[in-house]
Parts: structure tokens; C-alpha cells; sequence
């Protein structure tokens, strides 16, 4: 009988949540996300890389709940702004702007420039409460759209042009979308290494620990 695994999505990203159980369906995981618990500490996102923003945001939920989490760290990565919104692509234009606010920032930015070069990155990190962490990695090239177009997705979507498929990321379905993102590329990773993935959590998931009761000693 196939054991079914409990993952926590270290977020309460309704977009993010979302896209991974569609693209984990089928698989005998069982997705929760922080909404699913009560109120958790923030993670401050201090890393300097995806990889360190993702794996810490995986470490500590896993800590703190007891079970494997999940970890996605993602963003814009623009080539004639230096790299830049990068690690910071989340809290673009403050804390408290919308996706809207942020894309249309970047579109202010950008005007004029004619290297719209951009990539979306994302990094997973899967870790269980003891510090141990699978790593997995996803890349999608495209450029800065002059203007944005499309309903669908989230974030920088409207903004984000798929040369290939010609269309915006929020001008594709959530199936184009899944097959060709950085996200869905890095969980492709992921899927593909699934039982390897079970095996490892059954060695670094710590054993439950049975306690006797002082009237049951004798």
C-alpha cells in the first residue's frame, strides 16, 4: 500500500498553492499550506539568494509544524536592471503593494530600455524539521512585455512575454503555464525523483517516541 506524504507549502500563496497540487496531482502527497494552521512567526527573508530564502523559509515551517515542508522562492530576474527585482521581486515596490503596484513599477522602470532580456527562477526546498533539505531548481528565459496583458496567474505575469508560445504567462493556461514555467520545471525535478524523495523522508523524518505511563511501570 503507497503511503500517502503530508507536505506543508511554507506559504499562504493561494497562486503558489495552487500550481503545485496540479502539478503534484496524482501523487500520493497530501498538500496543506499555512492557512491550513494557526499563526506561525514570519520567516524574515533575508537571504541573498533564492536558494537561502528557500531553504530557510522550508527549514524553519518544518521546524515549527513537525512535518516535511516545502519551500518555493521564486522571481524576476531582469537582465537591463542588473539582475534586479531578483530576491526581492515579493517586496518590489513595498511591502504592502499589490501585484499590480509591482508590475507596473517594473514597467515604469523599464520604459525606454530596449534589452528586455528578463528570466523567472525558482528555487524548492524541501526540508524536514531537523535541518536536512532536498534542493531543486527551475529557469524560464522571456523578456519585459511593453504592456501588460492576460487575466490569468499572479505576480508578474501580465508582464512576463513567452517568446515560444507567444503570449504573456497570464495569457496561458494553467496546463501551458505548468509544462513551460520555472516552477513547474524545477516540481518536473521534483516529480521525477518522487520515490527518492519518499525514501529520503523515511530516513531524516525523525520517529515518533513512545512514552509509558508511570501507572503502566511494574
Amino acid at each position: 500500500m503507497t503511503t500517502t506524504m503530508t507536505l506543508v507549502i511554507a506559504t499562504g500563496n493561494k497562486g503558489k498553492t495552487t500550481e503545485i497540487r496540479a502539478l503534484l496531482e496524482g501523487f500520493p502527497v497530501d498538500i496543506r499550506n499555512l492557512d491550513d494552521f494557526g499563526p506561525i512567526p514570519p520567516v524574515v527573508e533575508d537571504g541573498e539568494t533564492f536558494e537561502e530564502n528557500a531553504y530557510k523559509k522550508a527549514s524553519f515551517t518544518a521546524r515549527v509544524l513537525g512535518v516535511p515542508a516545502l519551500a518555493d522562492d521564486s522571481g524576476l530576474v531582469v537582465d537591463a536592471m542588473g539582475g534586479a527585482p531578483g530576491v526581492l521581486s515579493a517586496r518590489y515596490g513595498g511591502e504592502n503593494a499589490a501585484d499590480k503596484d509591482r508590475y507596473l513599477k517594473l514597467l515604469e522602470e523599464m520604459k525606454g530600455k530596449t534589452d528586455r532580456r528578463a528570466a523567472f527562477e525558482c528555487v524548492l526546498s524541501i526540508a524536514v524539521p531537523y535541518g536536512a533539505a532536498l534542493t531543486y531548481e527551475g529557469r524560464c528565459e522571456g523578456v519585459v512585455a511593453e504592456a501588460p496583458a492576460g487575466e490569468g496567474g499572479f505576480g508578474y505575469d501580465p508582464v512576463f512575454y513567452y517568446p515560444p508560445l507567444e503570449k504573456t504567462f497570464a495569457q496561458l493556461s494553467a496546463e501551458e503555464k505548468n509544462r513551460v514555467s520555472h516552477r513547474g520545471r524545477a516540481l518536473a525535478e521534483f516529480r521525477n525523483e518522487f520515490d527518492k524523495v519518499m525514501k529520503w523522508l523515511e530516513i531524516h523524518m525523525p520517529a515518533q517516541e513512545k512514552f509509558q505511563c508511570a501507572g503502566d511501570a511494574g
